[in-house]
């Protein structure tokens, strides 16, 4: 059986997959009620409308029911990784558990698999990442994705357990460098909607997207990544879809910000990892000017034509 733990619209595509390709697969929530409207409509309205859940997908508020679990897919944000796996680490079962949010730590400054194998000792750990969209997902159309796991052998069980017909997962164990790629592309994702609300152009939005990429190389091999895994999905091809889609909700926070708009609700991983990323790269000299606009922009510290004027303004420089 495939646990998946966190009922949003990205744990619920990842479950929806699964289920469809023939998994027994159980989805966890939790808010009983909410579960219960699931369960009962056989779809997760607030999160994930217009799509059915397969009959073999079943959906529980209760941790006990993933004992039987051969592998864990955890989907809650970010920032909720570790009180989460804190909490409830002890009562999940000792199988390869999958890091599928994209962030960086606030408080630790830690990666998602840093943060459980510290809240939550034992478990193998691997990071599912790379540009796809829950609503796509779950729908059945093509996506591929980035499997990252240290240990080669567990990687590529997982990756067999786990791919579908149109999810194609590749392998990397590059964990560092993958996860990186996957929680700074939502920075340069909020610059890029910034410029669309500003109104500054297609020529600025891909001069930030260029700009943010080598950001994010810099930083990624700075702790340790390697260059060629941020080339791939879960660098440059995840900031390719989120710098250009309204379904990125890093993309849409910005453009709100750029055309001075009231924030839009729900969980936007960008908005920790703009300051995060910045202290991760102040302790070893690494620049990173776009993520550090951002963070001023989103502290109240900066606006928006404050930002841009000092990115601008930077000395010039060889590419």
């Amino acid at each position: 059986m495939i646990g998946v733990i966190g009922a949003g619209a990205f744990g619920t595509a990842l479950a929806v997959v699964q289920a469809a390709a023939g998994r027994a697969t159980l989805l966890w929530g939790r808010d009983p009620a909410a579960v219960a409207e699931i369960e009962t409509h056989r779809e997760n309205r607030a999160r994930l409308p217009g799509v059915p859940l397969p009959e073999p997908l079943r959906i529980t508020a209760d941790l006990a029911r993933l004992a039987g679990a051969e592998i864990l897919l955890l989907a809650v944000p970010a920032q909720a990784t570790g009180g989460f796996l804190a909490a409830h680490g002890g009562e999940l079962p000792d199988v390869p558990l999958v890091l599928c949010a994209k962030g960086i730590g606030a408080a630790t400054l830690r990666l998602q698999t840093e943060i459980a194998a510290a809240a939550s000792p034992g478990h193998a750990l691997a990071a599912l990442t790379g540009p796809g969209f829950a609503g796509e997902i779950a729908r059945d159309l093509p996506t591929a994705l980035t499997l990252a796991c240290g240990d080669a052998t567990r990687g590529r069980a997982l990756q067999a357990a786990l791919a579908a017909p149109r999810l194609r997962l590749y392998l990397t164990d590059d964990v560092t460098g993958a996860e990186l790629g996957g929680a700074l592309k939502n920075v340069v994702a909020i610059a890029c909607g910034m410029v669309e609300g500003a109104g500054l152009g297609h020529s600025a939005r891909a001069a930030l997207m260029t700009r943010g990429f080598a950001e994010m190389s810099r930083l990624a091999v700075a702790l340790g990544g390697r260059s060629e895994t941020l080339a791939g999905l879960s660098g440059l091809g995840d900031l390719s879809l989120t710098c250009n889609s309204p379904q990125s909700r890093n993309f849409t926070l910005g453009r709100a910000l750029g055309a001075g708009a009231a924030r839009p609700g729900g969980t936007v991983e960008g908005v920790a990892t703009a300051r995060a990323a910045c202290r991760l790269a102040e302790g070893r000299g690494v620049e990173l000017p776009i993520s550090a606009a951002v963070a001023g922009v989103l502290e109240g510290e900066l606006t928006i034509a404050g930002a841009m004027e000092a990115l601008l303004s930077r000395p010039l420089r060889e590419e």
